[in-house]
């Protein structure tokens, strides 16, 4: 069965927007009136109406033809032209009966015995999924297929929608899919979900979608019943319709937004605990929408603290004092660490949707600016570093590097450079790298390199010099030199790579390299990352190791640390999602796999101050950390229950970039 994810809460996303809904390809008026029948994006601050898709359509399928409509339509067509997996047309003419069944009934265990269903796994980049067919349901399934095969699957026209279910299934969409497929639905990290594409697809196939998920990493909302059935045909529906206009976000909506819960005269000059407050671990509890503190000596939960929404990261300043955590309804809480009791001392709410939050870091900058970059609107916001008072909100430019112009342009990783007053900003859909300049007035955009489409996460190589962008829809980890504002080089590792903020090591033949692991094939990319020490292996791959899944979202290691451990949360294989794998640094080598927890998948790594300790999530409603020794990878302590642990932040190892 494919395995239950909410993994599109956790990154970003996309669609073909561009060429729905409004014609025109601009952003949003900031300051102009959003109409009562341009359906916004929801603010969190608005109570979500009364649920109104509670009926499912009476469907009148039966045997065969319910079983490929509810389950194999996600990816089959019948002479529609091959979708996720292969057309079946004529399928009975190419393939006998008895290979078919076995396929079916034990699609595992026929790939790895039957030379044909190797390689067809191996052409479509994934096995079959095990629905747990039994005999008569498979020949039944069959039956059917032979019997339409001249004329195909009749399609299913999409329920039509009330005022109420268009709300609700916006929300949802806002809610669910948005991160991965844009707000306009035109692609990213996920793929095209557009108008055209959608009604191509149908109701029946986007149904199966949204309940069984992908092998490629697209949740299983129903099956994992976080969307029930009526709200999966609202969806359907939705999606078939064209996008709803967004609204823009104005400054002065962003300062009603604004909290200063605790001026910073009322704040302590010292930390008001006796606590290693450095080595705190910030942990994101996604669904409750909240960020647990967590004291890396004892282990104990020092504070819990309301962030918004599905917080997806949590930023240090340049000091380490303060938190800044952003949730994907684009509200941004500084947490205050020098507190008796770590506490919240401002909020605001710049997107309606954001995955990025950074400080300003250079020297005799520190703690002195914020920004924000937005999902939607197309803007970044910049921020008071001490109050969260807005100080200026900016256009994000909406040409990308071929020159196309968009309806929205995302922005996703965010660093700061040690060597001037910028911020280094990745526009997803663009595909350019944006250098904000903090030390003049507004807080102006003033270089654009073009990269590659789209960029999504990266991080600092070991000498914090160049940027390492994933460029995911490329498959490609594109390199900034942030000292001359330059592209220094391109290196294709993988089918969609997602390395988080990567992973720093010296290799023994290599010397200095990062890596990634990719969502889209099981495989850990390494390459050289030392241009002045080692300059013949520069950017260049110098290992590939095979991982036993595809899904990979994060890597990690440590100084202090032998290992570089990874995981594969996106898995179509729920055994495989909940490992984590170890690759030996000495050797060059996968040294094991292991399962933290069968509660649910394993995701994200921090290590402790020292690095002498190894923090992993598991991803559940009744999930925990599980801590290891950084060096033996021996079980220390488990810390739960919690709800939904994600990311964990270390304070000294995000404050100094220690990954």
């Amino acid at each position: 069965m494919l395995y239950p994810y909410r993994w599109l809460l956790f990154l970003g996303g996309a669609v073909a927007g561009a060429a729905c809904g409004s014609s025109s390809p601009q952003a949003p008026d900031p300051d102009a009136a959003v109409a009562d029948d341009a359906h916004p994006a929801p603010d969190a601050d608005v109570t979500p109406p009364a649920k109104a898709c509670v009926e499912v359509p009476q469907l009148p399928y039966t045997g065969g033809e319910k079983t490929f409509r509810e389950m194999c339509v996600a990816c089959h067509t019948i002479g529609d032209g091959a979708h996720r997996a292969p057309d079946l047309q004529d399928v009975h003419l190419r393939r006998t009966r008895p290979w078919m069944m076995q396929l079916m009934i034990n699609p595992d265990t026929w790939t790895e015995t039957d030379p044909d269903a190797r390689a067809l796994a191996a052409g479509w980049g994934y096995v079959m999924p095990d629905f747990g067919f039994d005999g008569p349901t498979g020949r039944a399934v069959l039956d059917w297929m032979q019997s339409v095969n001249a004329v195909g699957v009749t399609p299913r026209a999409p329920m039509t929608l009330s005022d109420a279910q268009f709300t609700e299934a916006k929300q949802m969409y806002f809610d669910r899919c948005a991160g991965c497929h844009g707000t306009y639905r035109a692609g990213a990290t996920g793929p095209d979900i557009g108008t055209t594409r959608a009604r191509w697809m149908g109701t029946d196939s986007i149904v199966a979608t949204l309940h069984w998920g992908t092998p490629r990493g697209m949740p299983a909302w129903g099956h994992d019943g976080l969307l029930d059935p009526a709200e999966i045909e609202c969806m359907a529906a939705f999606l078939q319709l064209d996008p709803p206009e967004a609204p823009a976000r104005s400054l002065a909506e962003i300062r009603q937004s604004w909290e200063l819960v605790v001026p910073v005269s009322e704040r302590p000059t010292a930390p008001a605990h006796a606590r290693d407050w450095e080595n705190f671990f910030a942990v994101i509890l996604r669904d409750p929408g909240k960020v647990a503190i967590l004291d890396g000596t004892t282990k104990e939960e020092v504070a819990r603290i309301d962030v918004g929404v599905s917080a997806h990261i949590v930023r240090t300043s340049s000091t380490g004092r303060y938190l800044y955590a952003v949730g994907r309804n684009g509200a941004v809480t500084m947490i205050d660490l020098w507190a008796a009791t770590p506490q919240a001392v401002a909020r605001v709410q710049g997107c309606y949707d954001a995955r990025s939050v950074e400080g300003s870091k250079l020297a005799g900058w520190e703690d002195r600016y914020v920004i924000e970059g937005c999902y939607w609107p197309p803007q970044y916001v910049v921020f008071d570093g001490l109050t969260l008072e807005p100080l200026a909100r900016n256009d994000v430019p909406l040409t990308t590097i071929d020159g196309e112009v968009l309806r929205e342009v995302r922005t996703a990783a965010i660093v700061a450079s040690p060597f001037e007053p910028v911020w280094l900003l990745a526009f997803k859909e663009s595909g350019y790298v944006g250098f904000v300049d903090y030390a003049q007035d507004g807080f102006p955009l003033v270089t654009q390199l073009p990269a590659a489409r789209f960029l999504h996460d990266g991080g600092w190589d070991h000498a914090r010099r160049w940027f390492l962008v994933a460029a995911n829809a490329s498959d490609r980890i594109m390199v900034v030199d942030a000292q001359e504002r330059t592209i220094d080089a391109e290196i294709v590792t993988g089918d969609t790579p997602h390395p988080g903020r990567g992973a720093n090591w010296e290799d023994p033949v290599y010397g200095w390299v990062n890596a990634t692991t990719h969502i889209g094939e099981g495989k850990l990319t390494v390459y050289g990352a030392d241009p002045i020490g080692r300059p013949e292996h520069a950017w260049q791959i110098v290992r590939e190791i095979a991982l036993p899944a595809a899904g990979g979202l994060f890597l990690k290691t440590h100084p202090s640390s032998p290992w570089v451990l990874m995981d594969m949360p996106l898995a179509s294989d729920a055994s495989d999602a909940r490992q984590i794998c170890a690759y030996a640094k000495a050797s060059g080598v996968l040294d094991r796999c292991f399962t933290p927890s069968a509660a649910g998948p394993a995701v994200h790594f921090e290590f402790d101050r020292a690095g002498a300790e190894l923090w992993v999530s598991v991803w559940a409603q009744d999930g925990e950390i599980v801590v290891y020794d950084a060096v033996t990878l021996e079980e220390r302590a488990r810390i739960g229950p919690l709800d939904t642990p994600t990311g964990k932040f270390n304070v000294h190892n995000s404050t100094h970039d220690v990954y």
